[in-house]
């Protein structure tokens, strides 16, 4: 039923200085200003690449003010897109999962993830990206059981676990899954991540918030190029892996970007860890032989 990770919702407290650090920083550009009623939110609406950021503000009480008051501001939820938003309404009471209609969107029940993931649905849309990157292509969602998790979620969204790709870091204290969307065309998915370290980073959040969303992950045609802005405005940022074709990963810390671990990589280097490495290393060598030319 998904298609794309089509976007991510961000609460802030002030909403014209997020709209300024999403445009400094990824080149976002605004493409409206509205109320998210069910949220009690207003809600600026940003693109960068093809993607969006919803950046939402509270007016009054309800989910957004309390996720501002207590963590001031972060990931507070995720979109998905998909191809016809009556057949995915019609699947998710089929599965007796509750939701809300507004404004042509799908607001799920945060209760119905089981594991701290709010998400809305939206129609899929083809956009001319703009900006410093392509997409967002990934949520991370740290949870307690990362097989309950992908299970619930594969009959919430009618996933097909034969497109799955187990993951595994030592490094990162974690082990899981990633619920492949569109394999092979795009990288789209949900990592569901359980934590194998508590003393991590990673380890340390779950063990704050628990279940919850955790970061997300962009693709870009030049991860070297997004280091430069980053250096530009003083933003704190983590290179994290370089090969014969440059800069090809690198993370965002949260006290750059509105209180989001943002994870960045170039376009194909995400196959290294998502079930094509050979994909990924004929992709860096014919970006270094470019470079050649």
């Amino acid at each position: 039923m998904l298609k794309r990770v089509d976007r991510v919702q961000i609460a802030v407290a002030d909403l014209d200085g997020a709209e300024k650090t999403a445009a400094g920083i990824f080149g976002a550009e605004l493409i409206g200003r509205d109320a998210a009623e069910p949220l009690g939110a207003r809600r600026s609406t940003m693109q960068a690449g093809s993607s969006l950021f919803e950046l939402l503000a509270p007016t009054g009480a309800g989910p957004v003010k309390e996720f501002v008051d207590r963590w001031t501001s972060g990931l507070f939820g995720v979109g998905f897109s998909v191809e016809d938003l009556d057949a995915a309404a019609r699947h998710l009471q089929a599965e007796a999962i509750r939701f809300d209609r507004a404004a042509g969107q799908l607001y799920l029940d945060p209760a119905e993830s089981g594991f701290g993931m709010r998400v809305i649905l939206s129609a899929h849309r083809e956009r001319a990206p703009v900006g410093a990157i392509k997409w967002i292509y990934e949520t991370t969602n740290v949870v307690r059981d990362w097989r309950a998790a992908a299970a619930r979620y594969t009959r919430m969204f009618g996933l097909d676990p034969a497109n799955f790709v187990p993951i595994e870091s030592k490094e990162f204290g974690y082990a899981g899954t990633l619920t492949m969307f569109d394999a092979p065309a795009r990288l789209d998915r949900i990592e569901i991540s359980q934590i194998t370290d508590p003393a991590g980073a990673m380890g340390r959040f779950h063990g704050k918030r628990g279940d919850s969303l955790y970061m997300f992950f962009v693709e870009t045609d030049d991860a070297d190029a997004l280091a430069k802005r980053l250096e530009a405005r003083g933003a704190r940022f983590a290179p994290q892996r370089r090969d014969q074709a440059g800069l090809a990963e690198l993370f965002i810390h949260p006290t750059a970007f509105l209180g989001v671990l943002v994870g960045v990589s170039r376009t194909e280097h995400a196959w290294t860890w998502s079930g094509d490495i050979e994909r990924a290393r004929r992709a860096a060598a014919a970006r270094a032989r470019a470079g050649e030319l």
